[in-house]
């Protein structure tokens, strides 16, 4: 729950892989980059001296000023003593560290929120306290993480009072928000009112008392709520086990056991440890129970046995491989959001029921096709109801929804030192600040997940093609074949060090069953274009594409991925004697241009040297779809080195026909050219054209012929910091990828994952 995106079963990580994610290139998750440019001496003068005294001056005149001349508004320290580390226990603070730095990156990746980690090697409240007070000129937000209980209550409550900027123990209030915003639709559903409710909450820690806190201020009634801890029931008069936080929720009640709390019970929240519920327990409950089972990565009962025992019962837990995932990171990377973006003092219990109930509007919404692919493969639509009463973890719509509700209520409480006047377009500049990419890319592979596929890693005796055999295994994607000799590839498993081979296939083309049928295929696609039988029966036994193309074609795997050993343009050879493009189709290459202003799609990457005007339209039609698919509204420019005509050439003429053909045939997408790569991306040089049809940057951009293609994709990631995918081929009637030579696992891992997706949704 805390902070996970993915529970444990659905996406089995293994030691190494984290380790070897932790320590590959710069060590660790984080880095800091610069946002201006310094170029020259004038650059640095500006930057640093003299020019650094200018801002200064001004901030001490005026301290608010800091918002405006230096990062402090978007900046959030991330800080533990590593008491309370995820279920592990005191670790201490270094050891806290790489959950420290995740955390900055979920508040990066899901909000575009800035952060530090910072890790205080200290027990001691008082000294805690005394470290973090003093850093409030630095940042705009303290985010406390894995600090135990009951110190965790002193030293929140303790900032709170000493500091002017938010202080928010996630542990206690983000699992808090979720969960309450879940049970706000479970209720909804089931006809129940909040305050009519009872609730047992299983576990007397940070969550859980910040469960009751919360859902009292909601409305919730504190004689209707029951505390357990290990002892059993807070009740007033205990004296075992208890501190003043826990008094604070003892109730007038007869019950002494979890079991005697939930007899009658309307729901029951689980904060605790796996197994601590049974089916009798549920069977004691009210009608229509609701059942937050959130402790990780087993919960308190399993969804399976809550609906054997109740088969009407409402089912959350805090992993992602069931339905309603309790998960932190929908609230906290947009509560803070709101509250840096109107400078609030703190985050209070308005802005923190704010966040919950607009949590639960948004899952009540209709949800984008983009995000429902998971379901669709298992014949269901996601649809608010009993199985989708929050919304999924890379919806991209959290980022236009909740910050702009936190906003209001910091706002309408009085907390907020810059009140923002049109909430609208905030809410609109919000979504413009996340590319939908990378959500698009996690729906894409949790539909893989949710259908899963047997994919030929064609290469099967390269290390790096084992690794990322295991890690598609590993992520729940489907089933690895990998083709190559039995003994080398066990042999290199070994080497590495990595045990069990249980889920993954291994295929020797020269010995397996198939072979012949294989050949006759080949032989039959083959033999008018000057391919005898023994050539066929060559490229099986001995061309691994060949071999792994013809399991795809014959529809004895679903999809294809190669290109670690072999250049592109012979991987591509191999896969095309066994698999031909799609009726219809136009066989091209994607990539994804991912950089710090975001997705670009650049087309075409992998196949037409020289595309003409009829192929340039198509595959301008074929990119828009994509785009769409992956959350984007597509805004196509054709590249050239002309802009409108200026100056004149053969290329921008076929690129003049392409933007015709467009024409004729009517697009629902904005497309223009020719155009040179400034124009089609600044707006601002797109305004000295006012006939452009573009109305914003592009998103997609047409090249006018291979080389310019490679010459951008290949030379942009070595000069810049932006990351390239692909290219990823479209049109083929069977799935099969190409990664580039030096790819790293995980790309091949994603591009597997492409691979299958496509064999899902073609």
């Amino acid at each position: 729950m805390e902070g996970v995106v993915d529970g444990t079963r659905s996406t089995k990580v293994t030691a190494e892989e984290a380790l070897q994610l932790h320590a590959m290139g710069r060590p660790g998750k984080l880095e800091i980059r610069l946002t201006k440019p310094l170029t020259t001496a004038r650059d640095l003068s500006l930057a640093y001296s003299p020019g650094v005294a200018v801002p200064c001056q001004h901030i001490a005149k005026n301290p608010a000023l800091a918002y405006d001349y230096t990062a402090k508004g978007n900046m959030v320290a991330v800080i533990s003593n590593g008491t309370a580390v995820l279920g592990l226990g005191n670790l201490g603070a270094l050891a806290s560290k790489p959950v420290m730095e995740g955390k900055a990156v979920l508040f990066k990746r899901f909000a575009d929120v800035d952060s530090i980690d910072l890790c205080i090697d200290t027990e001691d409240v008082d000294a805690f306290v005394n470290a973090v007070r003093h850093l409030g000129p630095s940042f705009g937000g303290i985010n406390l993480e894995d600090i135990k209980a009951p110190e965790c209550f002193i030293i929140e409550s303790r900032l709170r009072e000493l500091m002017d900027i938010p202080v928010f123990h996630d542990d206690q209030h983000g699992t808090a928000i979720v969960a309450a915003a879940g049970l706000i639709n479970a209720a909804h559903l089931t006809g129940r009112d909040l305050r009519d409710m009872t609730l047992v909450i299983n576990g007397a820690g940070a969550a859980g008392i910040a469960c009751a806190e919360l859902l009292k201020a909601m409305g919730m009634r504190p004689d209707k709520v029951l505390l357990c801890d290990t002892k059993g029931v807070i009740f007033k008069g205990r004296t075992e086990g208890m501190n003043q936080w826990k008094s604070a929720h003892a109730a007038e009640t007869k019950a002494r056991t979890l079991a005697q709390a939930l007899e009658g019970a309307d729901v029951f929240f689980g904060l605790s440890q796996a197994g601590a519920v049974t089916k009798a327990m549920v069977r004691s409950m009210a009608d229509k129970p609701i059942i937050f089972a959130m402790a990780n990565p087993d919960p308190e009962i399993t969804p399976e046995e809550a609906r054997e025992a109740r088969a009407d019962a409402i089912v959350a837990t805090g992993r992602s491989d069931y339905p309603n995932q309790v998960n932190n990171v929908l609230g906290f990377p947009y509560i803070f959001r709101g509250a840096l973006d109107v400078r609030a003092s703190t985050i209070n219990e308005p802005m923190k029921i704010a966040a919950a109930e607009a949590l639960a509007a948004l899952a009540r919404e209709d949800v984008p096709d983009e995000l429902d692919a998971a379901a669709a493969t298992r014949g269901k639509r996601l649809k608010y109801g009993p199985d989708y009463i929050l919304p999924l973890p890379f919806d991209p719509r959290l980022i236009s929804r909740v910050p702009p509700a936190v906003a209001k209520a910091a706002m309408d409480s009085g907390v907020a030192r810059r009140p923002i006047a049109d909430l609208r377009r905030y809410a609109r500049d919000l979504s413009a600040k996340l590319d939908p990419t990378g959500a698009a890319l996690d729906a894409i592979l949790e539909a893989v997940r949710a259908n899963p596929r047997r994919v030929v890693f064609a290469e099967g005796e390269e290390e790096k093609t084992i690794r990322a055999a295991i890690a598609f295994r590993n992520a729940g994607y489907g089933t690895p074949v990998l083709i190559g000799r039995e003994e080398r590839v066990f042999d290199t498993l070994r080497t590495l060090g990595i045990d069990g081979s249980d889920g993954i296939e291994v295929h020797n083309a020269r010995l397996s069953g198939a072979n012949r049928r294989y050949a006759d295929y080949l032989y039959g696609r083959l033999q008018r274009r000057g391919f005898l039988f023994r050539d066929c029966q060559r490229l099986v036994n001995q061309d691994r594409n060949a071999f792994a193309a013809c399991m795809v074609a014959c529809g004895d795997a679903d999809a294809m991925v190669t290109g670690l050993s072999r250049s592109y343009a012979v991987s591509l050879e191999g896969i095309r004697l066994a698999i031909d493009p799609a009726p219809g189709h136009l066989l091209f290459g994607i990539s994804l241009l991912l950089t710090s202003q975001g997705t670009v799609l650049v087309a075409d990457t992998a196949i037409h040297e020289r595309p003409d005007a009829a192929q340039l339209a198509a595959i301008a039609k074929a990119s828009a779809a994509a785009a769409r698919r992956m959350g984007r509204e597509p805004r196509v420019a054709f590249l050239s080195f002309s802009t409108f005509g200026d100056p004149k050439g053969q290329i921008p003429e076929s690129i003049r026909e392409a933007v015709a053909l467009l024409d004729e045939t009517g697009q629902d997408f904005e497309y223009d050219g020719e155009m040179a790569a400034d124009v089609a991306l600044d707006p601002t040089l797109q305004a000295l054209y006012p006939f452009c049809r573009l109305n914003g940057p592009a998103n997609v951009l047409v090249m006018p012929g291979l080389h310019a293609a490679h010459i951008l994709t290949k030379a942009l990631p070595r000069l810049s910091s932006a990351t390239v995918i692909g290219p990823i081929l479209q049109g083929l009637s069977r799935p099969a990828q190409i990664v580039p030579l030096d790819a790293p696992t995980s790309t091949v891992v994603l591009m597997a994952g492409l691979a299958g997706y496509q064999s899902i949704v073609r």
